[in-house]
């Protein structure tokens, strides 16, 4: 059976593509999972020029692959490649935080990286590229890029909280023993670090046909407050000796899946996304995940939800780390 398609192809661009993220990353894409089953895609790949021959490997795998979508591959080390008439920029690649690197440490190194890809992005990209940043410190990284890329909107730019907000459906699942597909409206407020807050006041489990709120599914207020809150990656990372890089990549597929096709009517999902000022007392000018409903490849703050005491405090830390990062990487920021 031939495939026919008569849409253009779209050109998607991975960086760190010879990452362990983008190694399970990239096949989902180049199959369809993400953009669609009839959108062809042009890959291109961008690494740093030690990486080049790894890449070359994952290349030849995702050409061994037959795959019917996929039209071309570009592996480059060059931004001005990379970055060109670019319809969707992935962002994976970024400074990890070495042993003994200060915060501040990995800020520079990151901001003089994502200042380069926000630029390549201003000058070469698509000005209606959706762009998702992955690459950590994710929020601040995305501001950056942001930043150095006047000319594209700023709700073009996202950063990943997909793979916490997975996370806690599949705890909350597992604690009401559902599928995680019973679970909707958790919300990953903030900055993807640990002061991060998974919040489930406004979330439902599907129990038996009934939508119960997820305090009443769970019935265990301390488990909600204490333990599912505290961050899990950190467990990954020592169990495996790597990063989570499976979950990862399934997260950053959802994430860019629901910016093409739109949100479940009636739901709604995590983003990292810029703040107006105008939502939830967050302060102007920094990425922040809220809760969105997305409809035409474009994002809206789910605004109105009553928020308690105890989120407002959690909600309002975050908020004050993004701001310390922000005013750090900013200082750092060559404009």
């Amino acid at each position: 059976m031939f495939l026919s398609t008569k849409s253009e192809p779209i050109r998607v661009l991975v960086t760190g593509a010879a990452g362990q993220i983008a190694y399970s990353l990239l096949y989902s894409i180049a199959k369809g999972d993400v953009f669609g089953k009839d959108q062809p895609i042009i890959l291109l790949l961008l690494d740093i020029t030690p990486m080049l021959t790894v890449l070359n490997g994952v290349v030849m795998e995702l050409q061994d692959c037959a795959l019917p979508l996929l039209r071309e591959i570009i592996p480059t080390d060059q931004e001005e490649v990379a970055f060109k008439d670019l319809d969707v920029a992935i962002l994976v690649g970024s400074m990890p935080r070495r042993d003994g690197m200060e915060r501040k440490d990995l800020l520079k190194a990151n901001v003089k990286i994502f200042q380069s890809q926000g630029t390549a992005l201003e000058k070469f990209a698509k000005k209606t590229v959706k762009v998702l940043v992955v690459g950590n410190p994710a929020n601040t990284n995305c501001l950056i890029a942001a930043k150095c890329a006047p000319s594209i909107p700023k709700e073009n730019f996202s950063c990943l909280t997909r793979l916490d907000h997975n996370r806690a459906r599949s705890q909350v699942a597992m604690r009401c023993g559902v599928p995680a597909t019973q679970v909707k409206n958790v919300i990953i407020w903030g900055n993807h670090s640990s002061t991060q807050y998974p919040d489930v006041h406004h979330c439902l489990v599907n129990i038996s046909g009934s939508e119960v709120p997820c305090y009443d599914a769970v019935k265990d207020d301390a488990w909600l407050q204490g333990d599912f809150i505290s961050q899990r990656g950190a467990a990954v990372i020592k169990a495996r000796k790597l990063s989570s890089a499976m979950s990862a990549a399934k997260a950053i597929c959802d994430h860019m899946r629901d910016i093409w096709s739109g949100t479940p009517e009636g739901e709604f999902t995590s983003m990292g996304v810029y703040s107006t000022g105008n939502s939830y007392g967050v302060q102007k000018d920094l990425i922040y995940s809220f809760p969105v409903h997305i409809k035409d490849k474009s994002f809206k703050i789910v605004d109105g939800l009553p928020i308690n005491d105890f989120s407002r405090s959690k909600m309002d830390a975050t908020a004050a780390e993004l701001i310390e990062e922000r005013d750090t990487a900013l200082a750092f920021l060559d404009l």
